[in-house]
C-alpha cells in the first residue's frame, strides 16, 4: 500500500473512532456566553464545560451572520444568545472549516433558512465523511457577504488545519475569525492530515492572513487575541516544526518525537501526540 495513503486511511480511522466514542456518549448542551467586541459584533463562547469553538456574531438590520456553530447539540443556547442581541434572523453561517466543532449545527441552520457558506473543499470533506449539512454555497478564494450595508469576506489561501481553512475578515471592525488556524486555548495545533492539513503549508497560510488589516482575532477555540498573539503563534509553531524536522533528520525514533512533542510543545500526551506523529513525520521528511 503507498505510505501516504496509508497513513490517511490510519487518521481517518482514528477520526471515526473518536464520532463513534462521541455518539455513544452524547454530552450536554454547552453553556454559553457572549462578549461584544463593538455595537455590531459580538463572540459566543463556552461560558463553562465542553463544547465547540468560538463564533462570530455580525448583527446587521437585516438579519446576523455567524462564523461557526458549534456541535448540532449546541443549537438552542446559540439561538438564545442571538436573541439576547437581536431580534433578527441568522441569515448566514459561514464555515471556517467542517469538523463538528464549528460545523455540527450545519443542518439545523439550513432548516431554520439559514444559508451555510464554505470553501469548497469543506463541502468535499463533509460528502466524503457523509457529514449532515452541506453548505449549499461554496467558494474557491474569496466570497464576500453583503448584508444590510456590511460586509464580511471569507478567504481561502490554503492548508493548515484542513484543507478547507478559512478566514472571515469584517474589514469595518479590523476582526478576523481564524478558526482552528489560530488557537489560544489549547495552544497546540491539530494537523488534521486525514481531512488536508499541512504543518509545512500552514505558516504560509498565516503570512496571507497577516497581510489583512485587522487588529482583533477571534480564535478557533480559547480568549480573543490580536496581531501580535497570531504573530507568536506562528513563530512558535516554526520552532515547534524546526525542532521535530530536525530530530526527523537526524533518526530520531517515533516515541522520541511524540515524547518531544508533550513535554516541549504541550501536546496531549496520548492524545495528539499520538495521532498525528506518524504523519507528521513523513511530511518533515519532504
Amino acid at each position: 500500500m503507498n505510505r501516504t495513503l496509508g497513513l490517511r486511511l490510519a487518521a481517518l480511522a482514528v477520526f471515526i473512532w473518536i464520532c463513534i466514542a462521541w455518539t455513544q456518549n452524547p454530552q450536554a448542551p454547552a453553556t454559553l456566553a457572549n462578549r461584544k467586541l463593538a455595537e455590531d459584533l459580538y463572540v459566543i463562547a463556552l461560558a463553562k464545560g465542553v463544547g465547540g469553538g468560538n463564533i462570530a456574531a455580525y448583527l446587521t438590520d437585516q438579519g446576523v451572520i455567524l462564523v461557526d456553530d458549534m456541535f448540532d447539540r449546541d443549537y438552542a443556547p446559540i439561538i438564545e444568545q442571538v436573541r439576547s442581541l437581536t431580534d433578527k434572523p441568522i441569515r448566514y453561517v459561514l464555515n471556517t472549516h467542517q469538523h463538528d466543532d464549528h460545523a455540527g449545527g450545519n443542518a439545523k441552520m439550513l432548516a431554520s433558512s439559514a444559508e451555510v457558506i464554505a470553501n469548497e473543499n469543506v463541502r468535499s470533506n463533509m460528502l466524503r465523511l457523509n457529514q449532515p449539512g452541506l453548505p449549499r454555497v461554496t467558494f474557491s478564494k474569496e466570497m464576500d457577504v453583503n448584508l444590510g450595508g456590511k460586509e464580511a469576506v471569507a478567504l481561502h489561501f490554503g492548508r493548515g488545519h484542513t484543507g478547507g481553512d478559512s478566514v472571515i475578515w469584517f474589514p469595518a471592525r479590523k476582526v478576523i475569525h481564524t478558526g482552528d488556524l489560530f488557537l489560544t486555548n489549547p495552544p497546540q495545533p491539530f494537523i488534521d492530515y486525514s481531512n488536508g492539513g499541512s504543518a509545512l503549508e500552514w505558516t504560509s497560510t498565516l503570512d496571507e492572513i497577516l497581510k489583512l488589516d485587522f487588529d482583533t482575532v477571534i480564535p478557533g477555540h480559547g480568549p480573543v487575541s490580536d496581531r501580535a498573539g497570531l504573530l507568536k503563534f506562528k513563530a512558535d509553531f516554526e520552532a515547534m516544526r524546526s525542532r521535530i524536522r530536525g530530530m526527523v533528520q537526524s533518526g530520531k525514533s517515533k516515541e522520541e518525537i511524540s515524547r518531544t512533542l508533550v513535554t516541549e510543545f504541550h501536546w496531549a500526551d496520548g492524545g495528539l501526540a499520538v495521532q498525528q506523529v506518524d504523519a507528521f513525520i513523513a511530511e518533515m521528511k519532504k
